[in-house]
């Protein structure tokens, strides 16, 4: 099996706790402030903690429709989630799984870095093209920054 890892970061005025918090709540806040990415994501097994299985539905914005992910890790003492991403469309025909490791990083100004290192898991010997790796990442992107959008807005939600 090859194996594919990137990382990305991005910087905060927002404190990793309160950010934490809101990804915590990714079920509820993602179709809320990214509808063109997540449709829906509904727990199907667990209660938010490892083990808790998610089934996504995806917006019209991304090239899928579905994926089931499970929740491996969270570490609410030091901000981080990990989670795998093991079926439906969303793995391209071309993966077995992903897995996202994504930690907030407190900052000396009171925000905090969102750190993400995703570890695709190709079928076989298959390659992964780098425009897959980078839609992942801008989406990702994306999706942490309407929820930076919806916190400044509503600064009292978590």
């Amino acid at each position: 099996m090859t194996v594919v890892t990137s990382e990305f970061e991005v910087s905060s005025s927002i404190p990793a706790s309160k950010f934490f918090n809101a990804y915590r709540d990714f079920n509820n806040i993602a179709p809320k402030v990214d509808p063109e990415t997540y449709k829906t994501l509904v727990t199907i097994e667990g209660d938010g903690g490892a083990g808790t299985i998610r089934d996504i539905s995806f917006g019209d914005g991304v090239p899928f429709t579905s994926g089931k992910s499970k929740l491996d890790v969270v570490d609410s003492d030091n901000f981080a989630v990990v989670y795998t991403i093991f079926e439906g469309d969303v793995l391209m025909g071309q993966l077995d799984s992903m897995t996202h490791h994504v930690k907030f990083i407190p900052s000396p100004d009171g925000g905090c870095v969102y750190k993400s290192t995703i570890v695709h898991n190709c079928k076989g010997e298959t390659q992964l093209p780098e425009e897959a790796i980078n839609m992942t990442k801008e989406g990702f992107k994306k999706t942490f920054k309407a929820i930076e959008s919806f916190i400044h807005a509503n600064p009292h939600t978590y």
